[in-house]
């Protein structure tokens, strides 16, 4: 498998610069086609409403949307237009309450989908909504850029953190065009109660699977040190200075909607590499 379809959402126009340049790095090293699309996002959730003043408040809310959505396309165009990739663009406008269905139906047939953190200083609300959407409903593999964009050495270090779920193992194969690039594949299992009593060889199976693929794993069974999973993994990342986690998303029902799950998140708002995930 190779990336061929890479997918980036940009719901600002402050957005554009940092993650168009990341996105580009990636489709020029994959020689993928790049899809960027440009959102719009609308608060007003529509409802009943009495003709008249509200009317005009909604007309005059989706003006403004679609004049932020017009300046980040050609933000985005302004940066495409000059690289050597292959690229395309789109605008799209949604109300708040459908942006979880658009970014499915589009990220469900991206090989990959490239996003900024859903947390920090510049994250906004909805972003987490967008990372949900393609991770849950649009069943699409996701990249997690830190604010610092892609690392030197992107993918030359990863740390898989294996726990021999489905999650998981679902990830590691959206990664495998980066995993048989690696230098260094270190599969961290970090040793809890559950590990201990159920395996005997943890990591073994999966070891051999990436092997015959030509990577080349080490294991690393963690003692559980620290109170979270999470940041047992983190402080492994930063021991071997990985550049890039691979990691299952996990998370749980809200009515229809998945959401992340506290570990999930955790990983994402304390890793300062890129994040692969999948769900």
């Amino acid at each position: 498998m190779a990336y061929k379809t890479l997918l980036t959402v940009l719901r600002s126009e402050d957005q554009a610069e940092s993650m168009i340049s990341s996105a580009i790095e990636l489709a020029r090293r994959f020689d993928a086609h790049l899809e960027v699309m440009c959102l719009g996002i609308d608060p007003v959730q529509v409802g009943y409403y009495f003709a008249g003043a509200d009317a005009i408040v909604q007309q005059s809310t989706y003006d403004n949307t679609r004049k932020l959505a017009d300046a980040t396309m050609a933000r985005a165009k302004a940066l495409l237009e000059v690289e050597d990739i292959r690229w395309s663009a789109r605008e799209v406008v949604v109300q708040i309450g459908a942006l979880g269905e658009i970014i499915s139906s589009m990220s469900r047939f991206a090989d990959l989908v490239v996003l900024g953190k859903p947390q920090g200083e510049s994250a906004r609300f909805e972003d987490a909504a967008i990372l949900e959407a393609a991770l849950f409903s649009g069943q699409s593999p996701v990249l997690v850029l830190p604010e610092t964009g892609i690392p030197d050495g992107f993918g030359s270090r990863i740390v898989i953190g294996w726990n021999d779920g489905t999650e998981a193992l679902n990830a590691i194969r959206a990664a495998m065009p980066l995993l048989c690039d690696a230098d260094r594949t270190s599969i961290a299992i970090v040793d809890t109660a559950e590990h201990s009593a159920q395996q005997v060889d943890p990591g073994q199976a999966l070891s051999t699977m990436l092997a015959r693929h030509g990577v080349k794993p080490e294991i690393a069974l963690l003692a559980k040190t620290q109170p979270r999973v999470s940041d047992v993994l983190l402080t492994h990342v930063r021991d071997i200075d990985a550049t890039l986690m691979v990691t299952g998303a996990y998370g749980h029902s809200r009515f229809r909607q998945a959401i992340l799950g506290g570990a999930t998140r955790e990983i994402l708002e304390k890793a300062t590499v890129p994040v692969l995930m999948a769900h």
